[in-house]
């Protein structure tokens, strides 16, 4: 009996210094934000600095985040590829690869297809509506008449590149943003967005004369295969996607191109791509001028981002940590 006391006393002795599962599970570790979406400081149009705020990691994932990746495309290492299908945006490398970019896709992203080459590059460029904005949304853009010069206030982030088709321009751009928090997903206005980090290494990467190819439906469902939107808004390969019992139901969430939300919000004549020639009348929805003080005073909507903290109600009190969205991002209704 002593010794059966004895081996049940060491097995009760063994358990209590054994580690429990609370004890035995290591603490969360810190999201870590690739050094590449790390904030930085830039200098502005009037030489001052501006804080470039980190990307929140909840806005990087697989799709969004610049690596290097296999490529199977015709153009030559140099080229800028825009697929604005599958929101994806490649620099070509040697030895068939790419570096691709997640990118934000507006309205006026899907009204151009073809060849053009980059001819103008600018950083903290200006913005001003174009004729047929103000007359047709006036009580939007009415109050930029007057033009936005660069800076943390203007819809054209920190850099933007300039699409032409020999001398004519496209009006087609490749920009920075002020809502991160976009990149990946279709939106209400501008062509094609970039996270400000990428579209500023890119810009340094790349001389004026580069070759862009922007991708058509037919060429991007033939190179990239079908897309399925996720319920976030972002656009992955359909068949990265869960397996859904029905195939029928399968088929139907499967997406080509813009979701039909999006195709019905906008205008006809935007949907269908345009082939440009010189004296076709065009909307440039961020067209370049010189910078100019705003007509009146301009108070941008801050980002409805669920990871800022805190909440801010105005410009003037937004931080790095709390960016806001210009108003010609913010005030046209998302699909």
């Amino acid at each position: 009996m002593r010794l059966a006391s004895l081996f049940a006393a060491l097995a009760l002795g063994l358990a209590a210094c054994a580690p429990t599962q609370e004890t035995a599970t290591s603490p969360q570790q810190p999201v870590q934000i690739p050094e590449m979406y790390q904030g930085r400081v830039d200098t502005g149009p009037e030489g001052e600095p501006i804080q470039i705020p980190a990307v929140r990691a909840a806005y990087l994932n697989d799709r969004n985040t610049r690596q290097l990746v296999p490529y199977n495309g015709s153009e030559a290492p140099g080229a800028i590829v825009v697929d604005p299908y599958a929101r994806v945006l490649y620099h070509v490398q040697p030895n068939g690869q790419a570096m691709r970019y997640g990118v934000a896709v507006g309205r006026a992203g899907l009204t151009f297809e073809g060849r053009a080459t980059i001819a103008r590059k600018a950083s903290w460029p200006s913005w001003r509506p174009t004729d047929n904005m103000l007359r047709s949304e006036p009580q939007l853009y009415g109050q930029f008449a007057g033009g936005l010069p660069g800076g943390t206030q203007n819809p054209l982030g920190s850099r933007a590149l300039y699409l032409y088709q020999g001398s004519v321009d496209t009006y087609y751009r490749i920009h920075g943003t002020l809502d991160p928090s976009s990149i990946g997903k279709a939106t209400s206005a501008g062509c094609i967005r970039m996270f400000n980090q990428d579209v500023m290494d890119l810009f340094e990467e790349i001389p004026t004369g580069t070759e862009v190819v922007v991708r058509s439906a037919e060429e991007s469902l033939r190179l990239e295969g079908p897309m399925t939107e996720t319920p976030e808004g972002y656009v992955v390969p359909a068949t990265q996607t869960a397996a859904v019992a029905d195939p029928a139901l399968a088929a139907a969430e499967t997406v080509q191109a813009v979701p039909q939300s999006a195709m019905q919000a906008m205008p006809q004549a935007s949907v269908q791509p345009a082939t440009l020639s010189v004296g076709q009348p065009v909307m440039d929805p961020y067209a370049a001028m010189s910078a100019a003080p705003a007509a009146s005073p301009v108070q941008p909507t801050i980002v409805s981002d669920p990871f800022a903290s805190p909440q801010t109600t105005s410009a003037q009190t937004a931080s790095p940590e709390t960016p806001f969205v210009s108003p010609v991002e913010s005030a046209v209704p998302a699909r």
